[in-house]
């Protein structure tokens, strides 16, 4: 028991330190409802054979958040195929959609807990200020 409190104490100090040191804020949203977490930007490359047999790279922007920081509505939250990631950039605002990797999955668990999560987006639009 000992060793498992510590090692969450272990994952509760990197998300705080990820958190401050090396987030910035987004905003999430699924249909009327949306809220700002602060997240830290990541990539997955997709490789993907064509129909001419041609393998194609596409990189994905990956969000990394504190599951407990999703609320929508009052309600802890899972991420949604389809669910909206904007974030501000160089005066546009980016705007991301979370979409389903090849294997199906839309995000995944950075530790054993949960209390990370890295949600897969496509970059769909740009938005000027």
């Amino acid at each position: 028991r000992y060793v498992a409190d510590c090692l969450q104490q272990g994952v509760d100090w990197l998300d705080g330190q990820r958190e401050a040191h090396r987030s910035r804020p987004v905003t999430y949203q699924r249909g009327g409802e949306s809220i700002q977490i602060a997240a830290t930007l990541g990539a997955t490359s997709l490789e993907v054979v064509d129909d001419a047999g041609t393998t194609v790279r596409s990189p994905q922007t990956d969000f990394i958040v504190s599951a407990a920081a999703l609320v929508l509505g009052g309600i802890a939250a899972a991420p949604l195929v389809g669910d909206r990631i904007s974030m501000p950039s160089g005066g546009k605002t980016l705007v991301y959609e979370v979409l389903a990797l090849p294997d199906g999955r839309h995000y995944r668990p950075c530790d054993s807990g949960g209390r990370m999560l890295r949600i897969h987006a496509k970059l769909i639009d740009e938005v000027t200020d």
